[in-house]
């Protein structure tokens, strides 16, 4: 049997349901090396506390399953949609009518895969599985930790890349568009964690804003939210730059971002709290008095999904552990003004951390950065 397949059994053991079921995505992935995307046709993984785990799939996707018959039992249908709730009938028969209390990805599991089990299991309660699924992939082993510093790499070279490429008028599409060629260029994975923000000015107080038509000014802060993939697994950075001299009060927000970032990556060890995190960092701008501006969370968890556990938030209560990845990523952002954010990637080792991201923190205009990156690269 696949161990990761065996240790989510435990899990569900352990929390006290009779099954999980998953929708195609990166649990799926994490458990069966097996890739699906989501359409209009159902997927559904079933896995019960013992024996093999049950995959109801296409008929179109049968030769995925070639090499996989010892740890899978596949269950096929064909395009006719009248036909599927007599296959989920049929391959989820064994089940004997009995009542399940059966876990779901509450984020993950559609309302069509949803029907077809409710049909297929009337007598079963399909519930919050997070007990058993939150915890599936929280820890790295040495291969996905290998697989995400390489994801940090390409992501750093793709930025640096970009960087040597903006001149004054650009546009933040046209430098967003220069960035993902570089992040395919630098060996990234097709399948972006997510589509990358450039944002400038005032638009950088917006922390989720979209590449617009704004061209870069002086006196504008540029901010580069971005990450690649690499075989499977993520990384997620965000760096600020100044665009020639700006206002005294966006150098202190990114003296001030700089400094709670840096405390808050420096105290990253086992056994603190994910709240702790937080408030070191969230102290440091409540301080300097941008407590305000600071408008979400430190930090997320990181692996094959960009957003997965640990969860970096105010009264956490999460102990960090061995194997850990996340974020760190303060920001402030004043309307009307701009923003800075500056975002790393941190594992949790058994005594300390390890940052998967090695650019410079500060905020400098982009001449002087690229220099003392030549600088340094140069010893």
């Amino acid at each position: 049997m696949n161990p990761r397949i065996e240790y989510l059994q435990e899990l569900i053991g352990q929390s006290g349901f009779d099954a999980v079921v998953l929708n195609p995505g990166a649990s799926l992935r994490w458990l069966t090396g097996l890739d699906f995307h989501l359409m209009e046709r159902p997927v559904v993984l079933w896995v019960s506390k013992t024996g093999k785990p049950l995959i109801i799939l296409p008929e179109l996707e049968q030769a995925k399953l070639a090499g996989f018959e010892a740890i899978l039992e596949g269950s096929f249908f064909e395009d006719d949609p009248s036909t599927w709730h007599e296959v989920f009938g049929n391959a989820l028969a064994f089940t004997n009518g009995k009542d399940l209390r059966v876990g779901v990805e509450p984020t993950g599991l559609r309302y069509l895969e949803l029907d077809l089990m409710q049909a297929a299991l009337p007598n079963a309660h399909f519930v919050d599985g997070s007990a058993a699924l939150s915890s599936l992939r929280l820890l790295k082993d040495q291969d996905e930790l290998a697989r995400m510093k390489r994801a940090a790499e390409i992501a750093e070279e793709a930025l640096l890349e970009t960087l040597r490429t903006i001149q004054a008028g650009q546009t933040e599409k046209e430098i967003a568009s220069e960035l993902l060629v570089q992040l395919y260029r630098q060996g990234s994975d097709a399948d972006l964690p997510f589509a990358p923000i450039v944002s400038s000015g005032p638009n950088t107080a917006n922390p989720h804003a979209a590449p617009s038509d704004r061209a870069i000014e002086s006196g504008d802060v540029l901010l580069f939210d971005w990450g690649a993939r690499y075989e499977g697994y993520c990384s997620d950075i965000t760096r600020c730059f100044f665009i020639g001299p700006v206002d005294e009060r966006l150098q202190e927000i990114a003296k001030t971002v700089q400094r709670a970032n840096h405390y808050a990556v420096a105290e990253v060890s086992p056994g603190m709290t994910a709240g702790q995190i937080d408030a070191i960092a969230r102290e440091e701008i409540e301080e300097s008095g941008f407590g305000e501006f600071f408008t979400h969370r430190t930090g997320h968890g990181l692996g094959m999904e960009a957003h997965e556990a640990p969860y970096i938030f105010a009264g956490s209560q999460l102990e960090l552990k061995r194997g850990m990845v996340f974020t760190v990523e303060p920001g402030i952002y004043v309307p009307g003004l701009g923003g800075v954010r500056i975002e790393d990637n941190v594992v949790v080792t058994e005594d300390g951390f390890t940052s998967l991201t090695t650019l410079p923190r500060e905020v400098k205009t982009i001449e002087r950065y690229l220099k003392l990156m030549d600088f340094f690269r140069g010893l």
